[in-house]
């Protein structure tokens, strides 16, 4: 920064220099303008409806004209006699999905990387993630019809063994296994491809080297493969515990029923009946809210653990 007579002259060509490099770039922010403007527009346009959470949304007044009450709406959500068991059905079910869906996609990638018959470790591949390709609707008719206590496939298999087949459509206990694995079941082999590009950028002479000092395979597993996969690791298990509350309520909207709401109603589910079906819109939005501001938390937190602890971090 230049000096003059004992005083300090800001520079003027600090934002010509900017103008500068977007226009020598300005192929590269063309590139990116339609993810620019696609969340600006659907993710933090929508944002200015978020005060409808702290006021009495009237419709016919509009949102700046509906009167404020505060934080009445988060009180009453607070206050009621489901939010324990909806905090408890959302959390439990986040919990058990990031207990056994995190694990197995590392567990599959190190396994298809140990492979060496091209073809069978290219039809494993394919096998284990065409599934994730399966629409939502399409996956909840097909554990629908597999489960069924008449016709399911599932249901004959285990009466086949000699077992009582448990109504799995039907009993609350069995809602939580039956949503997490089918989809773990679902979503692996998409994730294992993470995976498996993180081990596709270590050095082979690592391994070269590690052979010659006589190194076993699991010994390569543990000393080279396993730390390779660690920064994605981290990264995707921050981004896991962001979302620990965002269980999506489409698959057990389609899967939930009179029987099992004990254990399957969450608190995406309960947003939908609110403000969608009976049309409480301020007290839906105070709910989404309240879980949106509860995810960002974790994330943070979690993330500021991470980066005291370790280098890799989000931010």
């Amino acid at each position: 920064m230049a000096v003059k007579d004992g005083a300090q002259l800001i520079p003027k060509k600090k934002s010509n220099n900017l103008w500068k490099r977007i226009l020598k770039n300005w192929e590269l922010y063309i590139f990116i303008a339609p993810a620019f403007f696609y969340f600006l527009i659907f993710a933090y346009g929508p944002m200015y409806g978020i005060q409808i959470a702290f006021k009495n949304f009237i419709p016919t007044m509009g949102i700046t004209g509906s009167p404020w009450i505060g934080f009445d709406h988060f009180q009453r959500f607070f206050d009621s006699y489901y939010f324990w068991d909806l905090l408890w059905n959302t959390l439990s079910i986040s919990i058990y999905e990031l207990a056994v869906g995190f694990p197995i996609p590392i567990i599959l990638a190190l396994a298809f990387n140990e492979l060496r018959n091209g073809f069978f470790k290219k039809m494993a591949q394919t096998v284990t993630y065409a599934p994730h390709f399966i629409s939502v609707v399409v996956m909840a008719g097909m554990i629908i019809t597999f489960l069924s206590p008449s016709t399911g496939i599932v249901i004959h298999m285990i009466e086949w063994l000699g077992f009582s087949a448990p109504d799995f459509l039907t009993d609350p206990r069995w809602f939580k296994t039956m949503y997490v694995f089918s989809g773990v079941w679902q979503s692996a082999g998409w994730g294992t491809i993470i995976y498996l590009a993180a081990l596709a950028g270590v050095d082979p002479g690592l391994h070269e080297a590690a052979i010659i000092d006589g190194a076993s395979r699991f010994q390569r597993l543990r000393y080279i493969n396993i730390p390779t996969l660690i920064p994605t690791m981290t990264i995707l298990l921050i981004l896991n515990i962001g979302s620990l509350l965002g269980v999506g309520y489409e698959k057990i909207l389609l899967l939930q029923n009179p029987l099992n709401m004990s254990s399957s109603d969450v608190i995406s589910t309960f947003v939908y009946r609110s403000g969608l079906v009976d049309a409480q819109y301020s007290f839906s939005t105070a709910v989404g809210l309240f879980n949106s501001v509860i995810n960002a938390i974790l994330l943070i937190t979690v993330n500021q653990i991470v980066r005291r602890t370790s280098e890799n971090s989000l931010w």
